[in-house]
């Protein structure tokens, strides 16, 4: 797959730099270059990221960064089999569990949500940073509501982390899934509520909660575009309304 000629590979991080020396020279920047459009791609092009990710693929499947950033690409594209194989194969690698979350979300996504509980209950959960272990707390949520248990994950949301008033980079997601949780549990008002609480700890914009408590409150919004086409036609309407005028009078 080509490569833009501003990627060099130096653009990746220092770790991942450090893992690919043990590759010949030319073949380690070859790999970070592949590695660079991953990381460029995921978010807006996820098919894009997963074919370069494929690339590095077989080129280092020996590096664990390579494997992980394989299964981030095949994560985003919703090809969670692969995903999950890949995740593995990196912890195999590395020995640690932060992937873990990410791997029970994997189990999820295959219609495995028991699964994803039985790692929620593990004792690599215990092993997780903070931010990981709120991953997790999401991740079980989710799974509750896969098995239909509404309640059980409003209660698996519940925790010291999302009635703290101090914002961390997990908090609007926190919120917002909460928020979600008891929309669907019809506990409106108490939606409303965690939805604004969202949007106060949602300052980069991650997720929607603007516009999902928005449509709470019955404010509707009118796509740039459509007004953009409704101006013309209005104008358009008003100049056929002046003709008419103009031909009456000339008649009168």
């Amino acid at each position: 797959m080509p490569i833009p000629e501003d990627v060099t590979g130096d653009e990746i991080d220092k770790d991942v730099r450090q893992e690919l020396q043990s590759l010949p020279k030319t073949l380690a920047e070859d790999v970070a270059k592949n590695l660079v459009m991953v990381a460029r791609l995921i978010d807006e092009d996820p098919e894009g990221a997963y074919g370069y990710s494929k690339v590095a693929l077989r080129l280092a499947s020996r590096v664990a960064a390579v494997r992980e950033a394989a299964g981030f690409a095949a994560y985003a594209s919703h090809k969670y089999s692969e995903a999950l194989a890949e995740f593995r194969a990196a912890r195999r690698m590395t020995g640690t569990v932060e992937l873990w979350p990410l791997m029970a979300d994997c189990e999820r996504g295959l219609g495995r949500p028991e699964k994803a509980l039985d790692m929620a209950g593990a004792p690599e959960v215990q092993k997780l940073d903070k931010a990981d272990q709120v991953e997790m707390r999401l991740v079980a949520a989710g799974a509750r509501r896969d098995m239909g248990q509404l309640d059980a994950a409003i209660v698996t949301l519940q925790s010291s982390e999302l009635a703290s008033h101090s914002v961390q980079p997990w908090t609007a997601r926190l919120r917002y899934a909460y928020a979600d949780a008891l929309l669907a549990a019809d506990r409106t008002g108490e939606a409303r509520e965690w939805f604004a609480k969202a949007v106060e700890a949602d300052r980069d914009g991650s997720t929607d909660a603007s516009d999902r408590l928005a449509e709470l409150d019955g404010v509707e919004f009118m796509d740039a575009l459509d007004e953009d086409e409704a101006a013309p036609a209005a104008s358009a309407e008003q100049d056929a309304a002046d003709t008419r005028d103009t031909r009456d009078a000339d008649q009168d």
